[in-house]
């Protein structure tokens, strides 16, 4: 793995040796401001060829809420993996909470999408985290994530 820490930011490479996830599921495109495993703001360019807006909807793309609430839980599995010095991404990470979620706006494209991800509590390998997903400053998707990274 080329990933140094401390970073203060990860590129797309450096995501994909963090992350299990691929195209067409990584919702994650850079994340910046890390702080450790505390903070981070994840970056989303949402685009009209996502596959999704094929489907939701014809005519009218709008990204599924769903979605920012995955891009949201790999920007915050991201800075968590990174904080555990790996040498390959986890085999498995799951969602355990969802909580406190609402949805603000439609996210359409030409958007940039930013996570902006704030743990709340860490025990072994779990977190919990309050995150934001913005689009021009403005609260599109809020919610308390909760997730565990484990090996099969």
């Amino acid at each position: 793995m080329t990933t140094s820490t401390p970073a203060d930011a990860l590129d797309i490479q450096q995501i994909l040796e963090l992350l299990p996830h691929r195209y067409p599921f990584l919702l994650v495109d850079r994340i910046e401001q890390i702080r450790g495993d505390e903070s981070c703001v994840g970056i989303k360019n949402v685009t009209v060829n996502e596959p999704f807006f094929r489907g939701h909807f014809p005519g009218r793309p709008v990204m599924p809420a769903v979605l920012l609430l995955e891009g949201m839980a790999q920007s915050a599995g991201a800075i968590c993996a990174l904080s555990l010095k790996r040498d390959r991404p986890p085999q498995s990470v799951y969602f355990i909470t969802i909580d406190k979620a609402k949805f603000r706006r439609p996210v359409i494209p030409g958007n940039r999408v930013e996570y902006h991800m704030h743990r709340l509590a860490r025990r072994r390998n779990m977190w919990w985290f309050r995150g934001e997903a913005k689009v021009d400053g403005q609260i599109a998707c809020e919610a308390e994530l909760g997730a565990m990274i484990a090996e099969l």
